[in-house]
């Protein structure tokens, strides 16, 4: 059975992610999630900006655990990279086109107005970006052209989320993959 501080992380996750920080109210959390306003205060007793630290918290672990899962199941990093972003494709997808891009919308949203939920999403982009570096280093490429590919990878991958949204088609995703792949093969 999930606990109630965890089915308020989920709800806002979820809310978050398909509608931003500033349209996902308290009131709307407490209502989706089942749980009491009086829960809500007791787990997260700094309101809406701690909830939703841990909910970008909570969501960019799991992605960095998909991202690492996912590519220590192909040996060949070019291979490895382009299955993801395919993968990532089709969920985005299988959502209708309304999910892919859980920490995208919120690094938008608040970027330039709430230095907490900035640093989050900049440290989980970190993240992601080393989880790339590494399989790319792993891969016979040196440790300086990792990283920048990383970011390229983190940035593709997003750009990507947001025009497979906006045209409801998985193309974009599917030609990023393709172009990574090439990207990738042709660095080592």
């Amino acid at each position: 059975m999930i606990s109630t501080r965890d089915q308020i992380i989920a709800t806002t996750c979820n809310l978050l992610e398909l509608q931003g920080y500033h349209a996902t109210g308290l009131n709307q959390i407490i209502k989706e999630s089942g749980s009491p306003k009086g829960s809500l205060y007791y787990h997260f007793p700094g309101g809406k900006e701690e909830l939703a630290i841990e909910a970008v918290n909570h969501v960019g672990r799991l992605v960095l655990q998909r991202i690492r899962e996912n590519l220590a199941q192909v040996d060949d990093c070019a291979e490895a990279i382009s299955a993801f972003v395919r993968n990532i494709a089709l969920n985005v997808e299988l959502s209708g086109f309304r999910a892919g891009g859980p920490i995208t919308t919120i690094a938008m949203e608040t970027a330039s107005t709430n230095v907490a939920l900035r640093e989050e999403c900049r440290r989980i982009y970190d993240e992601w970006q080393n989880a790339f570096a590494d399989k790319l280093r792993s891969g016979g490429i040196d440790e300086q052209r990792s990283r920048f590919m990383a970011t390229l990878i983190i940035a593709a991958i997003e750009g990507g989320v947001i025009l497979c949204r906006t045209s409801q088609s998985r193309m974009p995703l599917e030609q990023i993959s393709e172009e990574l792949y090439r990207l990738v093969s042709h660095a080592r």
